[in-house]
């Protein structure tokens, strides 16, 4: 079953996170974490043909041809300095995609992601797909609790106007 939560909690979901969910919503008995125990990339082979179709750029290898570089900075003469590596980006919405597995939680990898698209150039909203199941955890809860903190403390100021967790 694919679960989602939306950030911040006083906002609808907008149309393209709504896709997102229906992508992997379409996928799920492909990569349901309580009966298969996927890599990341598998989740994303999986789900990328229907992101793809939303227009997405979405990383298919490691190799530095087939990954999805978005701008951090920018050096002399408008050259790109620095850029993260992203699942999934869709330029003209400023969203990001990052799907992750056994180490979103474990190796706090959501907390890399928001970092990461917190300083990308043009981003503005953020998927972060987890597990549902790992181990004996539900990484899904877990990464929910987290941000639910996050925004409700109203400390920090988050530069991004959507954050969706799906749990897969």
């Amino acid at each position: 079953m694919i679960n989602w939560m939306h950030f911040p909690k006083n906002k609808p979901l907008d149309e393209v996170s709504d896709q997102i969910v229906k992508a992997f919503e379409a996928v799920n008995a492909n990569i349901d974490s309580y009966t298969h125990q996927l890599k990341s990339d598998e989740v994303l082979t999986a789900v990328r043909p229907r992101l793809e179709a939303l227009g997405f750029a979405v990383e298919k290898s490691k190799k530095s041809e087939d990954l999805v570089a978005v701008p951090v900075l920018y050096g002399v003469n408008g050259r790109i300095e620095k850029s993260f590596e992203a699942d999934g980006y869709l330029a003209n919405s400023g969203y990001v995609i990052e799907v992750e597995a056994g180490r979103a939680v474990v190796n706090y990898q959501f907390l890399k992601d928001f970092f990461e698209a917190c300083t990308m150039v043009g981003v503005d909203k953020l998927c972060i797909a987890v597990r549902n199941q790992y181990r004996t955890f539900n990484d899904f809860d877990r990464v929910c609790k987290f941000f639910e903190a996050m925004y409700a403390s109203n400390r920090l100021g988050i530069p991004l106007s959507g954050l969706l967790i799906i749990g897969y």
